[in-house]
């Protein structure tokens, strides 16, 4: 039977609405449910504090240890996607031991589940930090800024896995090509250039590139690179020659490529064309034979490793030099109409993390 408590602390916070302003315009942000977090854990005895900026805070909660124990950051993001479609998505209830509502699944389970996990961990030399993130759904602003605030020895990021032990991750590449043409009235075809129409081979190059990504070099963790067209506009009216056409694509990369190889890549592609390189996030992974890797695997019961083919923030936290893994709950929806998470994987990932720290904290 599922901890009753637990559960609880999961509805409240997914009965707070904090769904990322910066992806949906008006939409709160985190700034209340950080609050929650900062009032709950300080009450619980941990030293809290909140980073970042007024309306969309971070917290940095510590469960201090007594001394001469290594420290582990556990991590998890406040903020959710937007709802468009779902029926009462801030109504959290349970159906078959399924727990339904935004953020259950990403990643509010997780969260729920590091925050008692610090609570009991109260008593170890080490020092256990809870960090409440803001923004990890957009651009990582919490996450940054935490880590110029915090160390660690280790860290877990409990995004949700399936109850497996996960040690590494796609990054990725956003971009834009921007074609130029001559506007011109349609009637006039020597005075125009249609910008759409240069667009064309790129889009069949780019197509032939994905395939051949696809087709070859495969991480044996997180399968092959990829790469997709997101956006396309241009023109003005049905009438006229388009004077400009612009794509926005995504990239994945596996571990082992750079963002230097993939503007090399899209270069040759867009020879003709302006190119514009975006947001981007390098792979992640680490070592199944690392001390903490194996220190998760005991705690977790999982003798094999796998990998997640999404970006997390243990991609900013493995970069500035914390053995870091991912290990979260079961479930389903994440960014869907119809969010759910196991609520008995919730206690799971609680519970592994404790034994986790026990055993690195000291």
């Amino acid at each position: 039977m599922a901890d009753a408590a637990l559960t609880d602390l999961l509805a409240q916070l997914v009965a707070i609405d904090s769904i990322n302003p910066k992806l949906i315009d008006g939409a709160p942000g985190e700034r209340a449910l950080a609050l929650f977090v900062a009032d709950r854990l300080g009450r619980a005895g941990l030293d809290v504090e909140l980073l970042g900026p007024r309306d969309r805070p971070s917290v940095i909660a510590v469960a201090r240890g007594s001394g001469g124990g290594r420290s582990l950051l556990l991590n998890a993001h406040l903020d959710t996607v937007g709802v468009a479609g779902m029926k009462a998505p801030h109504e959290p209830r349970i159906e078959e031991g399924r727990m339904y509502g935004r953020g259950t699944y990403d990643m509010k389970g997780g969260l729920a589940a590091i925050m008692d996990a610090a609570v009991q961990a109260a008593t170890l030399r080490g020092d256990v930090i809870v960090t409440a993130v803001a923004d990890e759904e957009l651009a990582s602003i919490g996450t940054e800024a935490v880590l110029e605030h915090v160390r660690a020895d280790a860290a877990i990021v409990v995004e949700p896995t399936e109850l497996r032990l996960a040690t590494a991750h796609k990054g990725f590449v956003g971009f834009e090509i921007e074609t130029e043409g001559v506007a011109a009235h349609g009637s006039r075809p020597h005075l125009g250039v249609d910008a759409i129409a240069k667009m064309g081979p790129i889009l069949v190059a780019l197509k032939e590139l994905d395939t051949r990504l696809q087709a070859g070099t495969r991480h044996p963790l997180v399968g092959p690179p990829s790469l997709h067209a997101s956006l396309i506009e241009g023109g003005q009216e049905f009438s006229s020659y388009p004077a400009r056409c612009l794509l926005t694509g995504e990239r994945r990369t596996i571990p082992g490529e750079s963002v230097a190889h993939v503007e090399r890549e899209l270069q040759g592609i867009a020879a003709d064309a302006v190119l514009r390189l975006g947001v981007n996030r390098e792979p992640f992974e680490i070592e199944a034979s690392d001390p903490f890797v194996q220190v998760v695997a005991r705690a977790s019961g999982e003798r094999e490793v796998v990998g997640v083919s999404y970006w997390a923030d243990s991609g900013l936290i493995s970069a500035a030099g914390i053995p870091t893994v991912l290990y979260g709950p079961a479930g389903e929806g994440a960014h869907a109409e119809v969010e759910w998470v196991d609520v008995d994987s919730v206690e799971r990932v609680r519970d592994v993390v404790l034994r986790t720290a026990v055993e690195w904290c000291g």
